[in-house]
């Protein structure tokens, strides 16, 4: 008698299973739960994206203020070399006018030199290798050809 029970609920558990209805509705359902379940993990990486653009937006700023108070400390420590060496050549003999025509001499020689670093160093912010790569793949229409 356990056998028969078994076997008719059988048949109707997998023939409710079948039907359209009730399919559609659980793959409508698990649809749904994708979907939200796929918002609330956009959701997450965008809120991980706002926080960390934050922290390097704080981090850049700290770096900006610490660089602008940096490059004051060098201006600072190189007037201090250049009137020292200026001074050092008015002690052996050098005229007070010449010495400091001298020190001007010598920074201008230094950012001329530079200057020209920077020129050669610029060439790279074109991405030349990248432009050379682009400009030798053949487009689709070429190949064609």
């Amino acid at each position: 008698m356990k056998d028969t029970n078994l076997k008719e609920k059988i048949p109707e558990q997998t023939a409710g299973r079948s039907t359209a209805p009730q399919d559609s509705s659980h793959v409508l359902d698990d649809v749904q739960l994708l979907w939200h379940e796929l918002r609330g993990l956009i959701y997450d990486h965008f809120k991980i994206a706002t926080l960390e653009l934050q922290q390097a937006a704080r981090s850049l700023a700290v770096m900006v203020i610490a660089g602008v108070m940096v490059a004051i400390l060098l201006i600072g420590a190189w007037l201090g070399l250049a009137a020292a060496a200026v001074l050092w050549l008015i002690e052996h003999g050098v005229m007070q006018s010449y010495a400091i025509l001298i020190a001007i001499a010598f920074n201008l020689l230094i950012a001329l030199v530079l200057c020209v670093v920077i020129r050669r160093k610029s060439r790279y912010l074109k991405f030349p290798a990248v432009r050379r790569s682009l400009m030798s793949m053949p487009t689709q229409w070429e190949r064609n050809i």
